[in-house]
Order: C-alpha cells, then structure tokens, then sequence
C-alpha cells in the first residue's frame, strides 16, 4: 500500500482535533519508529500537542524540560535535524544530557521535522528510533509526507472566530490545555523569587531536571501549591 493510501486510511473518520494524534500513529506504521510525538512551537518551551504513545509523549516531554534535544533545532533552522545515533558520536557531543535521558528511556535515535512554510515553523513532528540508523532516502521522503499533511491539519483547526463568540482564545488553545498550567506556574515563580518569564523558566527546568521530573509535572505541584519556590 502506498504511503498516501496509507495516512488517508489513517484518518479516515476523525475529527480535526484527533488528526495528529492519528498521524503519529500513522507515521510509526510507515517509518523503522517505536513512536512519534508532535509539539507547537512556542515561547521558551515546544507545547506537546499530541503522540503515538505515552513513552513517545514522555520523550517530547523530556526535550521541553531540558530546553534543549533536536526539535528545538529543527524549529529553529526550519529544516529536518536527524540524530541518528545517540549512543556515541556526534550527536552524543550536540545533546549529551538529552542523549543520555533518550537511551536511559530505549531511544537511540531520532529524526525531527519542522512543520510549516519556508516562511514559518509551526512546530515539529519527532519521531523515535530504538535502534541508531539513519532514514533512507524513500524513508526521508515518507517522513516528510506525513510533516506535510501535519502541516495542512494543524492549519485546518479552529482559530480566531471559531474558537469561540468574541474569538479571542488562541489557536489550537483547546488542543494543548496541559500548557496552560505550565504558563500558570512560570508566572507564579516570578512573583515568588522576582524575577523574570525566563528566569522562571528556567529555574521550574532545572528542578525537575534535579528531581528527575517533567516540567509538566513540577508545574502541576506549583499551580496546586505542593510546591513554591524559595529565593535563594
């Protein structure tokens, strides 16, 4: 079957907000992938919208708390960063903490593609290998398929009037919910030490870093008040 008949079969049914999550699953059955994760570009962290799995969600998770791993890279250059060996090499030199965190979790290797135009970058679509290798040129083709038509379907959601009668909720606002606890819990940090967005930022990554946490996770226990930080 080709790899078209294959994504239309994919989707065939759903509804628009359940498409990427579709295409995730999509993308595993097509490409020599264990899983694959979609994130919107944001400010200061990707937004994970949706993944084929919870270890695959889990990944794009790990790369959002360390603020660093090859989807930042790809939103950032607007062109496909492939880590095709995170075991040894240079890709172990470019990301070693988030080398470290992928093997320790069964990934060795991992391909991420920017979502958008030559114009903009919307977000990416990573996908997760448990052996190193390459994609081959066909495979490379294929993935960049299922980018393509993630691209058209994030494109096609509700925006602006919409999302709402006085239409101003943010695009894709319904779709990425967890974030907003997330954005809640960096401008409480601020008020607690006083400081500034990125500051903040940066402090809720490096405790969940040190205790082996998302900063999803930690953000959970700030907005709850099981957590509060303390300046120094």
């Amino acid at each position: 079957m080709r790899a078209t008949d294959v994504i239309a079969e994919g989707v065939r049914g759903a509804e628009p907000g359940e498409i990427p999550q579709r295409l995730c699953v999509v993308a595993v059955k097509l490409l020599p992938v264990v899983g694959a994760s979609v994130s919107l570009r944001s400010n200061g962290m990707p937004v994970r919208l949706s993944a084929s799995s919870e270890e695959a969600s889990r990944l794009a998770e790990v790369q959002a708390t360390l603020g660093d791993g090859p989807c930042f890279h790809a939103a950032r250059m607007g062109a496909p960063v492939l880590a095709s060996d995170l075991t040894d090499g240079p890709d172990v030199l470019r990301w070693p903490v988030f080398a470290q965190q992928a093997t320790a979790a069964g990934v060795q290797a991992v391909y991420s593609l920017p979502l958008g135009n030559d114009a903009v970058c919307v977000g990416t679509l990573d996908l997760y290998r448990d052996t190193p290798g390459a994609l081959h040129d066909r495979e490379l083709r294929t993935a960049q398929l299922v980018a393509g038509v993630m691209t058209v379907a994030l494109m096609a959601l509700p925006r602006g009037e919409d999302n709402g009668p006085d239409g101003d909720e943010p695009w894709l606002s319904g779709l990425a919910t967890d974030y907003d606890e997330v954005y809640q819990a960096i401008g409480m940090i601020m008020a607690q030490l006083r400081v500034g967005a990125d500051e903040a930022l940066a402090r809720l990554r490096a405790h969940a870093f040190a205790h082996n946490r998302t900063a999803l996770e930690v953000a959970r226990e700030v907005v709850s008040h099981r957590k509060k930080f303390d300046r120094d």
